[in-house]
């Protein structure tokens, strides 16, 4: 088992526009990109020098070039989706081979804990620095509480509320650190007129309060406004597109002064005092979000497959 996922510090350095470039000196947080095309990641570790990661799902893996390519000649079958999606993520494996690379089971409203428990075993074996990514709803968290007793790393998405982040804490409780994240989705928060940083702000704070089991990812980043305030509140990882990381990065990959503050013209999200030590079951975790992600998500998937 892969238990630190960090790749080393003082990585290559590359150029950017001639400038010489590499990992920022007091930069801690892991930079993932949010991607399902390899090519974007070789662009990205060229301009940075240096990448901890990567993030797919199925509506990034519907976005990659070839598999446009192959839906506008023929389309997939289910079985073909599932092999093009292996082979795109054993490539950005070798390409990050000490960084973590999270792949997402397929899920619509009435899959269960054991099918995507099935996936996830099989998903796991494909590259060995994966986390498996489930969705942090009901059958989403039985299927993680297997899988970390399995020695399973696992990613939780589409969290949209502190309580899913306390339920995804509660139900990993005894996995070992660097296996676990929670990936709180700012972006769509956002997009809801809610001040979504407030959310991965507020999980950070609760985590403090527990054994720091649980790592959390910083996800759905639309700006480097947002990826700046991510730093300043100490994400553990960020994952970010391709055009963020490249703004970033042509702006010198700066790092938040201690001054630095994030303002934004949107509803604040007020911290909850959580009792970890609950049982996860006892959260509620439902949100208008987590059905709609759910439902984009295997849209997505489903687009791709025309051969029966």
């Amino acid at each position: 088992m892969v238990g630190d996922t960090r790749i080393p510090l003082g990585p290559s350095p590359s150029k950017i526009g001639g400038i010489l470039s590499m990992r920022p000196k007091n930069l801690k947080t892991r930079i993932f990109i949010d991607s399902g095309d390899p090519g974007e990641t070789a662009k990205i570790m060229d301009m940075l020098g240096f990448l901890d990661g990567q993030t797919t799902n199925p509506t990034l893996i519907s976005r990659n070039p070839e598999a446009q390519r192959i839906l506008t000649e023929r389309g997939f079958s289910k079985n073909e989706i599932f092999y093009f999606y292996r082979k795109t993520v054993e490539e950005i494996s070798r390409m990050i081979p000490k960084g973590s690379v999270s792949v997402e089971v397929y899920a619509d409203k009435s899959t269960t804990a054991e099918e995507m428990l099935e996936q996830g075993r099989e998903m796991f074996a494909w590259i060995p620095n994966a986390h498996i990514k489930f969705p942090a709803t009901a059958e989403g968290l039985k299927a993680a509480e297997r899988a970390v007793m399995e020695g399973m790393r696992i990613n939780m998405t589409l969290c949209f509320t502190q309580e899913q982040a306390a339920a995804v804490y509660a139900a990993t409780k005894g996995a070992r650190k660097g296996n676990v994240f929670v990936s709180p989705f700012v972006g769509r928060l956002d997009d809801l007129g809610e001040n979504g940083m407030n959310l991965a702000e507020n999980i950070i704070r609760m985590y403090k309060e527990g054994d720091g089991h649980v790592e959390v990812l910083t996800a759905s980043i639309r700006s480097t406004d947002h990826l700046l305030y991510a730093l300043s509140i100490g994400s553990d990882i960020i994952t970010a597109p391709f055009k963020v990381l490249k703004e970033w990065a042509e702006k010198g990959m700066p790092l938040p002064e201690n001054s630095y503050n994030y303002r934004p013209e949107l509803k604040e999200i007020p911290y909850k005092k959580t009792d970890l030590s609950r049982n996860w079951k006892e959260f509620v975790f439902s949100h208008t979000l987590l059905d709609k992600g759910i439902e984009r998500f295997s849209n997505d998937w489903n687009s791709l497959i025309k051969n029966k």
